[in-house]
Order: C-alpha cells, then sequence, then structure tokens
C-alpha cells in the first residue's frame, strides 16, 4: 500500500510482457499515475484494463494500437484510452510513458473511443503533481482538474498494419526498416521473385491499403519519431525517402492536416 493509501500498480516487465498491465490493474482510489520508462523497442503486448488511461510521453514517442487504430504520439499529444479498450503500447525509440489511471466511477468523461488530447503544459504539470501527491484532497482537486482541460487534438491515427502473404511482408519489413528507399513495386517484386500485381494485391488484401498508401503512412511513423527525437525537417525529409524538405511537408500535412512545426510545437 503507498503512502496515499492506493494500491500501486505491479511492476512491469520490459520483456516485451503485457502480464503487468491487464485488466487487474486496478487503482483503489480515483486515480493514479505511474512512469514507465521505455528502451528503444519496449513493447507492452495486447491488454486491456478495468480503468481509463491517460497515456503520456514525456520524452520520446509512444506507438498505440487499437484494434482498429494507431496513433504515434510525440510529447505533445496524450491519448485517452478508455476502460475495456485492448491495445498495445510501444517505442521504437528510447521513450518515457506517464500513465494516469482513472478509476470510472469517479470520472465524468464519457468518450468511448480512444481520443488523443493536447498535452498542454498545464495538463502535464497536473500529471506530474498527481504522481507524487499524497494529500487526498489535494489530489482530487487536481483530477477534477485535469479532467476538465482534457482537450481532443488533430491526430492522425497511423495504422501500419504488415501483409501477412510472405514475400508482401519481405518488403514491408524492408521499408520500415529502410523508408528512404524509393523501388517501386516492380523492382521490389524482382527482388522477392513476385509479380508487382501479386503484391499489390497482397498489400491492399493484408492491410487494407495500397502499397502507395502503406509506404506513406511507414514514412509518416519514422518521420514522426525522428523529429521527436530533435532531427530538423530537411533532414528527416531525406531520412524517410523525400527529395526535398517541401515535398516532405505537403505530404506530412496531407496526412496530418497541419505542417511539422505545428504538430510538434508545445501548446500554450
Amino acid at each position: 500500500m503507498s503512502s496515499d493509501g492506493q494500491r500501486p500498480l505491479r511492476d512491469v516487465s520490459l520483456d516485451g510482457s503485457s502480464d503487468d498491465l491487464d485488466d487487474e490493474c486496478r487503482v483503489e482510489g480515483p486515480i493514479a499515475v505511474v512512469t514507465f520508462p521505455m528502451p528503444a523497442g519496449v513493447v507492452f503486448d495486447w491488454h486491456t484494463h478495468a480503468d481509463h488511461q491517460l497515456a503520456w510521453a514525456s520524452m520520446g514517442v509512444l506507438t498505440v494500437r487499437t484494434e482498429r487504430s494507431a496513433w504515434v504520439l510525440p510529447t505533445t499529444r496524450a491519448l485517452w484510452i478508455p476502460a475495456g479498450v485492448q491495445h498495445e503500447t510501444l517505442s521504437e525509440g528510447t521513450a518515457t510513458m506517464r500513465a494516469g489511471y482513472i478509476d470510472p466511477d469517479h470520472c465524468p468523461v464519457t468518450w468511448t473511443e480512444c481520443t488523443p488530447i493536447v498535452a498542454s503544459p498545464l495538463l502535464t504539470e497536473l500529471i506530474t503533481y498527481l504522481e507524487r501527491a499524497t494529500d487526498a484532497d489535494a489530489r482530487g482537486n487536481a483530477m477534477r482538474l485535469l479532467l476538465d482541460v482534457l482537450e481532443p487534438a488533430p491526430a492522425t491515427a497511423v495504422d501500419v498494419r504488415m501483409p501477412v502473404e510472405d514475400r508482401a511482408r519481405e518488403v514491408a519489413e524492408a521499408l520500415a526498416a529502410a523508408p528512404a528507399d524509393c523501388r517501386s513495386l516492380a523492382e521490389w517484386g524482382r527482388e522477392v521473385g513476385a509479380s508487382s500485381r501479386t503484391l499489390s494485391r497482397a498489400f491492399l488484401a493484408d492491410t487494407g491499403l495500397t502499397f502507395g498508401r502503406w509506404r506513406s503512412l511507414v514514412r509518416l511513423r519514422a518521420a514522426m519519431v525522428a523529429l521527436a527525437g530533435g532531427e530538423s525537417v530537411s533532414n528527416v525529409a531525406g531520412q524517410v525517402g523525400y527529395e526535398s524538405t517541401s515535398a516532405f511537408v505537403s505530404a506530412f500535412r496531407r496526412e496530418t492536416g497541419v505542417t511539422p512545426a505545428s504538430y510538434f510545437r508545445a501548446p500554450r
């Protein structure tokens, strides 16, 4: 039992296990905040929570996937995950997740879908405060204020599923590792021993996306991780396969509705 009378969440292993993040991780009291250091490549595999979760990367980038969507979350975005929604959380680079767990019985928020949230300075300070505060009345006041300032944010769901068909998956894995590779589907077909038509059908059947759309999202995901790590827009443009910075900015705006600078700018 912690000093504020709450049962702490169990320690989470960093070997890809989600045993400590399942729906038994229930807090006593209306809210608990826990920090999870996440070295590159850590995956908290598919699980649910009996509490609502507010997931925020205080450092680095998180990816949260549900059965229908995926979100890449820099430090300027958080994600509201309703109780009972199955999801997995991963970090492609080094990250730190601060997660708030809110008892649904004490929560006026009624969102039934995962909702991206603006990680404003006030919101992030409240998350930090709630992790260390021990006075019950102060914690209750802070929780109510936190819930009042939740503001939905424009954030693109970046759902990059891997194809199942062996040759298409070989192409996909190569592009995920090197998103700047600009070979056409016909060139990839010669590489893996399949026609471009076969690969095209496999991508569409297995991922729900055309090959071109799939590659654009892979590039977007890689770009978000690099930008969140402090890389310049011009450097990232080349790293993910665009011939010019302006072409990359245009592609980023098409997918997210805003420029990279706006997406990663800390809210006032």
